[in-house]
């Protein structure tokens, strides 16, 4: 009899798949408009989970649901396809026309002008940001043996990206901004009926005045941090901002105003909520997994977070590491993507007329039975012999082609940061037993907001 007792293999919850396809009539169509009303990954059924790709109808557009990782990836690097116009309607109003939302010749000129501002050199340089972010995390919960960690780490990194965007703390202006954005991506930015019935991103506005209210007061707050440090510019670059700031286009001629605004926002909207989802499902999921989360403390207790100096020095936390990409693989912070065809095309074998529209899950991809082993399981494992991720044909959670995600190694040195932080301090568990189901708009979020245990570590750091 083999001596070693094995855990079990942890199947964390997920919401319901139906048994079988939902449309095929109009009642069927208004229900899975009801039910991706409610969550985007509210309606997939087993037969999604085995196909590579699904024609399908839907109020009256034809599509293409492909989950074949060499057609997703045809579809996001060719220029036959662009994002719906539409697709801007529930961001748009907190992002404005920045790099996440603008196309074409203008995305291009903007993704070229950011490029520097996100090198590796220039992540590294962010780090002592991050680092103050994860310390000032775990001082807020000092003396705590339980916290809503979801709440913690909204907070924990709005304050790494403020500091890191515009060397602001998470107060005042920034408490500000963090209950707009909670308040918006919890209820503005789901998707809703108009948003299916309308043509494109500006069509039904009336229908959209809580989106407006807030995207206004969240312009207003940013236009006024960057008023205020052009009227007191640093000597020398400290943050994003300064980078932005100093950023030309291939004229020579200095970001416009608003563009500069544009793309704050879509830094700090895109920055902390999506980092901030990661941190809270690996948390959850750790909560889960003690025998991982021991491991995982074990790399950074051995080289604490107050020593890192370099990006090379993150290379000290492979499973930490490893386990925020199976986070993501879980919880893809971008469940759904979406392109629209304006070419004639084939796919897998379909053909593809103008107009289609092709739908790409990675939700449904990172949990196909054709594509993983085990494709429910957490298991950290998977991604330790993986150097480069990204290789992984059938793993997209920042996206592939051209638009892949410009902030991932932000975001992931940001997330291995903060997660040291905690995890050196404290073990984490769950107070209640209520199973937390993922729900999906914008980002991939919690169903409820569940309550933690927080163990002081009390072993010295080497």
């Amino acid at each position: 009899m083999d001596a070693v007792v094995r855990s079990a293999p942890l199947i964390p919850p997920a919401p319901k798949v139906h048994p079988r396809p939902l449309g095929g009539s109009a009642l069927g169509e208004l229900r899975i408009a009801l039910e991706m009303g409610r969550s985007l990954i509210g309606a997939y059924c087993e037969e999604d989970f085995e196909s590579l790709v699904t024609p399908y109808t839907f109020m009256g557009q034809h599509g293409l649901f492909v989950n074949d990782p060499a057609s997703v990836r045809q579809v996001l690097t060719s220029p036959k396809y662009q994002r719906p116009v539409k697709a801007a309607r529930s961001l748009k109003p907190l992002v404005g026309e920045g790099v996440l939302m603008s196309e074409g010749e203008t995305w291009r000129r903007q993704r070229k002008s950011l490029a520097p501002v996100f090198t590796p050199a220039a992540t590294g340089g962010l780090l002592p940001h991050f680092i103050a972010a994860g310390a000032g995390l775990t001082e807020a919960l000092q003396d705590k043996d339980r916290a809503n960690l979801a709440q913690a780490f909204h907070r924990a990194t709005l304050d790494a990206v403020l500091r890191a965007l515009f060397s602001r703390r998470a107060d005042a202006e920034g408490a500000m901004l963090a209950d707009l954005a909670r308040r918006y991506m919890e209820g503005p930015a789901h998707f809703n009926l108009m948003d299916f019935v309308a043509k494109g991103a500006d069509d039904l506005l009336f229908m959209d005045g809580e989106r407006r209210r807030i995207g206004k007061r969240w312009f207003t707050a940013v236009d006024a941090l960057i008023a205020e440090r052009r009227a007191h510019p640093h000597a020398e670059v400290r943050d994003l901002l300064d980078r932005l700031l100093a950023a030309r286009t291939e004229d020579g001629a200095p970001l416009p105003d608003q563009e500069i605004r544009d793309q704050s926002s879509s830094m700090l909207a895109a920055g902390f909520e999506t980092t901030s989802r990661l941190l809270f499902w690996a948390a959850y999921l750790l909560a889960l997994a003690p025998d991982t989360q021991g491991r995982i403390r074990a790399e950074v207790l051995a080289f604490p977070a107050e020593r890192v100096a370099s990006l090379d020095d993150l290379k000290h936390w492979p499973l930490m590491r490893s386990a925020l990409f199976e986070t993501l693989r879980l919880y893809p912070s971008a469940p759904m993507i979406a392109r629209q065809a304006v070419e004639a095309d084939e796919v897998l074998g379909c053909a593809v007329v103008p107009g289609c529209t092709i739908t790409i899950s990675p939700w449904v991809i990172h949990r196909h039975r054709k594509l993983w082993d085990a494709p429910t399981t957490f298991r950290p494992e998977r991604f330790l012999d993986q150097p480069h991720p990204w290789g992984v044909e059938a793993f997209l959670p920042f996206g592939a082609g051209p638009r892949v995600c410009i902030g991932a190694g932000f975001a992931l040195a940001e997330a291995q940061i903060i997660l040291a932080s905690l995890l050196a301090r404290f073990g984490i568990g769950l107070a209640g037993q209520r199973p937390v189901i993922p729900v999906a708009s914008i980002t991939l979020g919690p169903d409820h907001e569940p309550d933690f245990t927080l163990t002081p570590i009390s072993q010295a750091r080497p």
